[in-house]
């Protein structure tokens, strides 16, 4: 079970959305390597990184901001947003990404998931970013007529390492995951499924260690963790107690 703390990248600089909106962006760091340095020193172990303005442009944008953090920690990052073909995922992965993250090409062009976690396993994951219970793809700016647990299976036999749901009502409005939705895709699908999507509190962090929870592979903080409504030390106890127990 791991929590991972959220890095979103627009212009350079760590940001929160809501919504998954551009236009509803907070800016909460300038200097994402010393955000990412933050993280490592408050003990978590994997970092959650998305190249916003790469989802959207549909290739690489915030290269340099991803470089910085790579070269500023030690824990493992995996990387979302624009990543749309084999010579990305080959570039990111060489670059020192543990894990990159696919979403609108796992929509359009799943053989491409196939052929790269064929080629690299364990370090292929699928984003699956859901609105209304179709899933968004082109940095959920369009919506797509299949829903997530349509393109999930399409994957079971593929090597995918995990799947990210994201409920994008949720995102960024700290209203707690939507626990229902993202549990009753672990339990249909044996990928692990890592939850995103409005963590809020302590609260959410315990839903995580229940035993309703056992088939995530865990969950993904961002701005709670920001503006402090998530207190990491005891979040990460109660992590470590869960997998305990």
């Amino acid at each position: 079970m791991i929590l991972f703390p959220a890095i979103d990248l627009k212009g350079g600089q760590c940001v929160r959305l809501e919504q998954g909106d551009m236009a509803r962006a907070t800016v909460f760091n300038t200097d994402p390597a010393a955000q990412a340095q933050s993280f490592a020193a408050q003990g978590f172990s994997y970092l959650h990184v998305v190249d916003l303005d790469g989802a959207f442009a549909g290739r690489p944008v915030n290269v340099q901001a991803v470089e910085s953090m790579l070269a500023a920690v030690t824990m493992p990052v995996q990387l979302g947003g624009g990543i749309r073909d084999l010579a990305t995922i080959e570039g990111w992965l060489g670059k020192g990404v543990a894990r990159v993250i696919i979403g609108t090409a796992a929509v359009r062009d799943p053989a491409l998931v196939r052929t790269a976690a064929k080629r690299f396993p364990g370090r292929v994951a699928v984003g699956l970013d859901a609105r209304d219970g179709q899933v968004a793809v082109e940095g959920w700016a369009e919506s797509s007529e299949v829903t997530a647990l349509e393109i999930a299976r399409r994957f079971e036999d593929a090597g995918v390492a995990a799947i990210v749901f994201t409920d994008i009502a949720r995102d960024g409005l700290l209203k707690g995951i939507n626990w229902d939705a993202t549990i009753a895709l672990a339990d249909a699908i044996s990928i692990p499924v890592i939850a995103s999507g409005g963590l809020a509190s302590l609260a959410d962090v315990e839903v995580l260690t229940a035993p309703r929870a056992q088939k995530l592979a865990g969950a993904i903080a961002g701005r709670a963790l920001y503006d402090g409504r998530l207190d990491p030390a005891a979040a990460l106890d109660l992590i470590r107690r869960g997998r305990a127990a």
